[in-house]
């Protein structure tokens, strides 16, 4: 990463504010993204509750001009492997060309008076690249409520790579345009590739 780019600080800057491991995080992004200069990016921290413990979970999204990077970071208590806390990050990279679907399902309060540019109060982004999918089957019929005929199943396969959700009121209006903005950056720079 060129250390002077405003990109890179201002990627640094929400690693920081997450408050999530930011050096650990940094770290495995920076490795991840080398000397690429970065054009977009989007850093997600998540709570969740799990029984009796809180968990955190930290997803940062880079653009570069020939690949799209996921940094997931968790956190985990001590159990029978470790006496200690720990954390696990991962990093995947991958080929913009290798990029099928983006999604971006809105959620907008008072659909009838909307005006354009009016934020979502939430956003789903999700992103399919092939390495992970779901199919979902169910046993096929016909038209006859008395056929007895085995009719094989039906289903449907859905590249579920990558599910993020952003919204106002948990993460902040901020963290919502500048997933809105990546998720732009990411489909015109696929959409320059076909």
């Amino acid at each position: 990463m060129a250390k002077t780019s405003t990109t890179t600080q201002g990627l640094r800057a929400a690693i920081e504010r997450s408050g999530y491991y930011p050096a650990l995080v940094a770290e495995a992004v920076e490795a991840a993204v080398g000397g690429e200069p970065m054009r977009s990016y989007l850093v997600h921290q998540e709570t969740t509750f799990d029984q009796n413990e809180v968990r955190r979970h930290v997803t940062v999204l880079v653009l570069t001009a020939n690949r799209f990077i996921v940094s997931h970071t968790d956190e985990q208590a001590a159990d029978t492997t470790s006496p200690t806390p720990y954390a696990t990050t991962s990093t995947e990279s991958v080929k913009l060309g290798r990029i099928s679907s983006i999604v971006v399902s809105r959620v907008v309060a008072n659909p009838e008076s909307y005006k354009p540019g009016t934020l979502p109060r939430e956003i789903v982004l999700t992103i399919g690249w092939g390495a992970v999918s779901r199919i979902d089957l169910e046993p096929a019929a016909c038209g006859d409520p008395d056929c007895e005929a085995d009719h094989g199943y039906t289903g449907s396969s859905t590249a579920d790579d990558l599910s993020l959700r952003v919204s106002e009121a948990g993460d902040g209006p901020e963290t919502v345009r500048q997933a809105l903005a990546f998720a732009q950056a990411l489909s015109e720079a696929t959409a320059d590739l076909r």
